[in-house]
């Protein structure tokens, strides 16, 4: 009571703590030097406050108003389905124009399958590729068998054919061919001969089955592991559920959603698996830090109406600025210029809102609800009825305004505030090692052979044909649209291109033509030199468009429509808009951070580390995934394997997400930082208590965020592997080294510096919570308007998040 008495009558806008004298510790945040003589007006609640307020007065309307959304939202999405992109959507440059006048002539390309036999010569695969010929056309599902082409040694032919019907659903067809094909190879086993197939039709076929597998079990698997996480973590069963309850109803709603929007922005297939992992990943560690610190405020002797108060004002803050800087980092992406990030910025805007606004509205009704019985389905030796004691053991506080806990953090941060300079500097010269493979990475659009795991039998085919027929299984393909097909002048052209394209060491030998006489187009297949994806294959492409095509195609085309595309030239072309768009990514998301980090904390140092620190946090995930994924460093050890490129739209996805997800931990661990500071504490002190008060939260966040990351790792598809290992790296890093270590040191070699905001720029807007309105005479400490939560969590007053 005394103490209670003793916040209340403190003097508007102290931001003391207790009774703290304003003039205890540092100068202000805001960095203005009056701020001794000039004392601020009280402060209303924040946002995050008054919608903790309000779900708590209304927590039935919350509850029932959250499964309502849910709900139609995933009926909703049920109903209207998912659009996704058509093939020249999800292409670009030169690649995405030849594929538009294919759509626009209504040319669809028949999927096409090559059956490789190899034999000691043509006596031994001759009769056996006759039979594969035969047995495919028996099917009713192929057509247009060729002839076989023999290989340069004279010890293997080709035998390429197309499937009947439309190529999207070619491989739901396709099993009866392969069937076929698996008698043929049965029939001549232990002859010395050797049938392999591979094509679009037998690769769609199992890129569906992977698809259907892998978000399954990304599925089934990521939320056991994060609730079992949970588990450990608050040693409750139904405190370990709300988290995970928020964000898998989260993700269920923005999947709803997401299918409403993709009939305006259609979305590639594997949309929805960056959203599961998104949604985990955010839904997760916001409920985890909310509840973290409704539990700590508990476990200082706190009621369960003055915790929600403090938890919804400090952590459900945090979580509304963290939200917000993820979703305009998202937003970024749409400044790629490529259709497949446009659909990840909207499928990671939706779910990063809804977790969000989930977690500043129906967790506090939920645990205005159920009080107590949050703690119910404890598990054995985690520490029962530790909440209920609270308040002070041995001496030191729990919680609160008392030294927070955490040995093991203590630990770490003893030597580091002890000596900043060294360990800054031994930090970062850590993440540059890590970031060293950087530069010299590799990007390239992975081919579906490359997708697939080794020793699969698919993969294998695919490299054995591409070694003995260089560009067999992926040819360039060049579309031609004229006026007259049929024209002299056209013909002549189009047979000048063939003998030049076969004389050519750049190309190989099988150059066919397709003449659409009712669309007067012609679609040229060029066998590329090199593997596909060397350097080889990628100069074969250059040939074409630089010389080839516009010495003999150019000129008899319409309005100059003659392009080259194909696999290579459209992994060219996909690669060439990246490195294009990145750079207007990089400044937008670097600007944005900064601006929301400086109007948040209102320090402009801080808000530079964020960015400098995201940075090193980026560079050093691009330089696992060098490392692991193009030169195979630790493949093995992590489950995976090299192939020998990152796949080119990761860097700048990851980019993204980092940017965004990083500031989860920074806005956590330097609101608390900013609260003791608040309070009156020195910044070298203020940052010890700041970052053992979080530690716990931030790791077990950590953990959680890995362990989902991982999951994906573990996945068939190469990209997918990818983007889990590459983000699980990042977080793990970001959390322990950036934040344990790098930026506390960085903070302690600045020290009051730390705070200073410039005279012109202490005009920008104060997003600081503040007392609540007819709290008394302007409650200072957790509801007042400090940087980030003011001192809520001091034990010493009672916040005020609205009136009683």
């Amino acid at each position: 009571m005394h103490e209670t008495t003793r916040a209340h009558t403190a003097p508007p806008g102290s931001g003391a703590s207790g009774g703290a004298p304003p003039g205890a510790g540092a100068p202000r945040g805001d960095g203005d030097e009056d701020w001794l003589r000039r004392p601020r007006r009280p402060r209303g609640p924040g946002l995050a406050a008054r919608l903790g307020g309000w779900s708590t007065r209304h927590r039935r309307t919350a509850v029932l108003g959250w499964l309502l959304f849910v709900v139609l939202a995933a009926t909703l999405g049920g109903v209207t389905g998912v659009a996704e992109v058509t093939d020249s959507e999800g292409m670009s440059g030169d690649s995405a124009r030849a594929q538009r006048i294919l759509e626009d002539a209504g040319i669809e390309e028949p999927a096409g399958e090559t059956v490789m036999v190899t034999g000691a010569g043509p006596e031994v695969w001759r009769p056996v590729a006759a039979e594969v010929a035969e047995a495919v056309e028996a099917t009713g599902e192929a057509e247009r068998t060729r002839r076989p082409v023999p290989s340069e040694d004279g010890r293997a032919a080709l035998l390429e054919f197309r499937m009947k019907g439309s190529a999207e659903t070619a491989g739901d067809r396709v099993q009866p061919v392969m069937d076929a094909v698996a008698k043929v190879r049965e029939a001549h086993r232990g002859e010395g001969v050797t049938v392999r197939q591979y094509g679009q039709a037998s690769a769609d076929k199992w890129l569906g089955e992977m698809l259907d597998d892998d978000f399954a079990k990304a599925e089934w698997t990521a939320v056991p592991v994060a609730l079992g996480i949970l588990l450990v973590a608050f040693g409750a069963l139904v405190a370990a559920l709300l988290p995970v309850a928020l964000a898998v109803t989260a993700f269920v709603a923005a999947n709803g959603l997401l299918a409403v929007a993709s009939h305006r922005l259609h979305i590639f297939d594997t949309t929805s698996s960056v959203m599961l992992l998104m949604g985990l990943a955010v839904g997760i560690d916001y409920c985890l830090f909310y509840l973290r610190r409704e539990r700590d405020e508990r476990a200082a002797g706190r009621d369960a109406e003055t915790a929600l108060r403090v938890a919804a004002a400090t952590s459900g803050r945090a979580v509304l600025v963290s939200g917000l800087t993820v979703m305009v980092a998202m937003a970024g992406l749409f400044l790629s210029g490529l259709l497949m990030f446009k659909g990840f910025a909207v499928a990671t805007i939706l779910v990063v809102l809804i977790a969000m606004l989930g977690s500043v509205t129906i967790l506090p009704a939920l645990l205005s609800w159920l009080g107590d019985r949050v703690e119910r389905g404890r598990l054995p030796f985690t520490g029962r009825g530790r909440r209920r004691r609270g308040g002070r053991r041995g001496g030191r506080q729990v919680g609160g305004q008392g030294r927070p806990g955490g040995r093991i953090s203590a630990a770490v941060l003893r030597p580091v505030l002890a000596a900043p300079g060294i360990f800054a500097v031994l930090a970062t010269a850590a993440m540059l090692a890590l970031a060293a493979p950087t530069l010299g990475m590799k990007t390239e659009q992975l081919a579906l052979d490359k997708q697939m795991p080794s020793g699969s039998p698919l993969r294998e085919s695919a490299e054995a044909i591409g070694e003995t027929f260089p560009g067999g299984p992926a040819p360039a393909r060049i579309v031609l649209k004229t006026e007259d097909v049929d024209a002299p002048r056209v013909r002549a052209a189009l047979a000048g291109f063939t003998e030049r394209a076969r004389a050519d060491r750049h190309f190989g030998s099988a150059v066919t033509t397709a003449v659409h006489r009712s669309a007067d187009v012609a679609e040229i297949s060029v066998p590329l030199a090199g593997d596909g994806t060397d350097a080889a294959s990628e100069a074969a492409v250059e040939r074409l468009r630089d010389t080839l095509v516009p010495e003999t195609l150019t000129p008899v085309s319409l309005h100059g429509q003659a392009y080259v595309s194909g696999d290579t030239a459209g992994s060219m072309d996909f690669d060439g808009q990246l490195r294009r768009g990145i750079v207007p990514v990089l400044l937008f998301i670097t600007t944005v951070t900064f601006l929301l980090m400086l109007v948040s904390f209102r320090s402009l140092p801080v808000a530079l580390a964020s960015v400098v620190l995201n940075l090193l946090s980026v560079g050093a995930a691009f330089g696992v995934m060098t490392a692991v994924f193009q030169h195979g460093w630790g493949a093995e050890a992590l489950g995976t394997e090299a192939v020998g490129a990152v796949e080119s739209w990761m860097p700048l996805f990851v980019l993204v997400v980092l940017f965004g997800l990083s500031m989860d931990y920074h806005v956590f661990v330097v609101s608390r930082i900013r609260e003791a500071h608040q309070r009156g504490a020195p910044t070298r002190a203020a940052i010890g208590e700041g970052v053992r008060a979080t530690a716990g939260a931030v790791t077990g966040a950590a953990v959680i965020m890995v362990a989902v990351f991982a999951v994906f790792g573990t996945l068939s598809m190469q990209d997918m592997q990818q983007m889990g290992i590459g983000l699980a790296a990042a977080v793990l890093l970001d959390a322990t080294l950036v934040r344990m270590v790098l930026l506390p040191a960085v903070m302690a070699l600045l020290g009051e510096r730390n705070w200073y905001l410039p005279r012109m720029l202490r005009g920008l807007p104060d997003l600081s919570h503040g007392t609540g309105a007819g709290a008394g005479a302007g409650a200072a400490g957790a509801a007042a308007g400090t940087g980030v939560a003011g001192a809520a969590g001091a034990a010493a007053e009672e916040p005020v998040l609205a009136p009683r």
